[in-house]
Order: C-alpha cells, then sequence, then structure tokens
C-alpha cells in the first residue's frame, strides 16, 4: 500500500534581509504539522519541518524531489506541502506568462544578482509547477502557500501595535526594468513549461497528471496574505482559520466547506480571501487521512 509524506515550512528570518523579518510563519509550519499528526493520520516519521535557516531553497527543493521521485516509484499516493513565508515575482525566463513575471517563493537565503533575484535562491511558481506535474495521476497533492501574491495594500489599522504585516517583498528595482507587473496566482493545472511546443498528446497528458492537485492560497491574485497577532501570538491569517476550522469540525467538513467558512470568519478583519483551486470531485470532499 502507497504512503503519504508531508514537508511543512515557515520562514521569519531572512539571512540577507533583516528588514524582512516576520513574526508568524514558524508558527504556521508548528501548527500545520500538529494537525496532521493529531486529526489527519500523520506519523512524525511521516512529516518533517524547515524553519529559517534550515528552510534554504536547495533543502526545501530537496526534500520536495524527494517526495515526488518517491511517489513515482509508487511509494507515496498522497503529497502534502504547506509555505508560510514572503512571495515576490521575479522575471519569467519560460515564456508562459503574458506579463513576463513569474510568482515566487522566498526562502532562507533569499538574494540578488546583478540587480535582479538569484534564480539560485528563490523559488518560481514554474519550478514548482514543473516539479509536481511528474506526479503520477494517481496521487494526491495538498499544497498550502500562506504567501502574497501581490503588493497592494492591506487593512489592518483595527489591529494597533499588531496590526498585520503583509507577506510581500517588492522584487529589486532591475527585475523586470519598465514592465509593469500583474500577479496571476500558481496555476497547478496549467502545462510545464514548453508543453506547448511538445504537441497536444503531451499537453494532454500533463493535465491529466495535474488532475488532483489540491491548491489552497491565503489570497487572491490582487490581494496580499496577512501576518498577524492571534491571542498572544501569530500566525498568518489563512493557516490561522484554516487550523482553526479544522479542528471545530474535527474535519467532518468538504474542502470547499472548510474555505466557504474560513471566508466567512476572515471577512470582517482582512483584506484577503483564502482561494481552493480543485477538480470537483476533490473540493466536494473532506481532506483524506
Amino acid at each position: 500500500m502507497a504512503g503519504k509524506k508531508a514537508l511543512f515550512v515557515g520562514i521569519n528570518k531572512f539571512a540577507n534581509y533583516s528588514q524582512f523579518t516576520l513574526n508568524g510563519c514558524v508558527n504556521d509550519a508548528k501548527d500545520m504539522a500538529a494537525l496532521y499528526k493529531d486529526l489527519l493520520g500523520f506519523k512524525t516519521t511521516e512529516m518533517s519541518t524547515l524553519t529559517d535557516a534550515q528552510a534554504t531553497k536547495a533543502n526545501i527543493m530537496a526534500r520536495l524531489n524527494a517526495m515526488v521521485a518517491d511517489a513515482k516509484a509508487g511509494k507515496l499516493n498522497y503529497l502534502v506541502f504547506s509555505l508560510s513565508s514572503h512571495g515576490t515575482q521575479m522575471n519569467d525566463t519560460s515564456g508562459d506568462e503574458p506579463d513576463g513575471k513569474d510568482e515566487a517563493f522566498v526562502p532562507h537565503d533569499i538574494a540578488e544578482k546583478n540587480g535582479a533575484w538569484d534564480p539560485a535562491r528563490i523559488i518560481s511558481d514554474d519550478e514548482l509547477h514543473d516539479l509536481f506535474a511528474q506526479l503520477p495521476a494517481n496521487v494526491l497533492l495538498e499544497v498550502y502557500l500562506d504567501t502574497c501574491h501581490s503588493g497592494t495594500g492591506l487593512r489592518g489599522a483595527e489591529f494597533g501595535l499588531h496590526a498585520p504585516r503583509a507577506r510581500y517583498i517588492a522584487p529589486p528595482d532591475h527585475e523586470f526594468e519598465q514592465k509593469t507587473a500583474r500577479m496571476r496566482g500558481f496555476a497547478l493545472d496549467r502545462p510545464p513549461a514548453g508543453s506547448a511546443k511538445k504537441g497536444a498528446a503531451e499537453a494532454s497528458k500533463a493535465a491529466v497528471a495535474g488532475a488532483h492537485h489540491v491548491l489552497w492560497t491565503g489570497c487572491k491574485a490582487n490581494q496580499t496574505s496577512a501576518d498577524a497577532y492571534f491571542n498572544g501570538r501569530y500566525n498568518g491569517a489563512f493557516t490561522y482559520y484554516f487550523v482553526k476550522v479544522m479542528r471545530d469540525t474535527q474535519n467532518k467538513l468538504s474542502r470547499k466547506e472548510v474555505i466557504a467558512k474560513m471566508r466567512a470568519l476572515m471577512k470582517s478583519g482582512f483584506a484577503q480571501t483564502p482561494q481552493l483551486e480543485g477538480n470537483a470531485t476533490n473540493r466536494g470532499q473532506a481532506i483524506v487521512y
């Protein structure tokens, strides 16, 4: 019988940028791991957590590549990946973004090179997509991104000293020259970079392989995700309410019911609307365990 594996990543501190420090990302990773252990039946040996200095791009991608390799070998049929950190943008080199911008996620060792993000120190949405597109069609992938997908404003004055902070880093000045950025979101269902040139058959195969990919995000493409203060400690607003709804309902709800409850709870306090992407069957089911 195939197994399951989860990786939970939370980054508050960044090696080269003390001004980017967040407060709730490490708590997010720990809380997600506790949820999957307590409520969703994962064993300690089936989970790993990377926080702060552990969460370099090399370490994150090495863990994800190992998980995908095990799934391709038939050892795993359920993969979970959560990431709490900053989001940003970087230059699209694959040609699949009409605006020339890729969404990107910030590891602990984020750095610049020649006035732009160093590709060796940042994780692009294309990299994640192309890695996960390799998964066999029967493998269920659950991804949680508690990061920002845009640089727009965030409401939060009502929190006073503990006002939420947006989990977004503006790209370096020379990342896009004078182009205007427009975030589109991390599309798990789009074909891998360059697949349009490989013919309809391969593109169709890629789409089938991604049929059981479920993506949860902290906000819409034109919003920010909040790093916020709850009951004496910090969390990402998305992660806090996801864990709360799951624990309060003991995983008795479908995914789409969970996201609906989260949106209702967050509507009055946060300028972000969490998103759920996936096929109708998976959205209509509770999270497997």
